[in-house]
């Protein structure tokens, strides 16, 4: 199945094709009200640790050090991505933050590991998960 996950800026223009508007961040984006933003969701929970990006602001770590750890932060809670999950099963998500630039923010990870569970599972819903699920493929006879 093909899902859609948008990437945005908080602060670029609402779309009716936007689908479901979720911001990812840890923190309200300052300087907008909440009404303003057309939220369907707030789900700080997934935003990487403050202690995280808090060292990559500081520049103590690389960027791409930041990514990594993010990444495994994620793969140690899974269950943080059941939400995304679930809306991107009901149509298309758009993830919202409020970093400038998109591409070296969080929401790459997030959107990689959502389609990666995804996929995951969707691949085992279509394997037989037992015996009950082969007996039409057996003759009448061993029934």
């Amino acid at each position: 199945m093909s899902y859609e996950i948008m990437l945005k800026r908080i602060y670029a223009p609402i779309e009716d094709h936007d689908g479901t508007r979720v911001l990812v961040d840890r923190v309200r984006p300052s300087g907008l009200f909440p009404n303003l933003l057309a939220l369907n969701e707030w789900y700080p929970e997934i935003a990487p640790a403050s202690q995280l990006c808090s060292q990559y602001r500081q520049k103590k770590i690389s960027q791409s050090l930041f990514l990594e750890r993010y990444k495994r932060e994620l793969k140690a809670c899974p269950d943080k991505l059941l939400p995304l999950m679930r809306f991107a099963r009901a149509g298309r998500v758009t993830l919202l933050t409020a970093a400038r630039e998109i591409e070296d923010s969080h929401l790459p990870v997030i959107k990689e590991l959502v389609l990666s569970a995804l996929e995951e599972e969707d691949a085992s819903d279509r394997e037989f998960c037992s015996s009950p699920c082969l007996a039409h493929t057996l003759p009448t006879s061993q029934r």
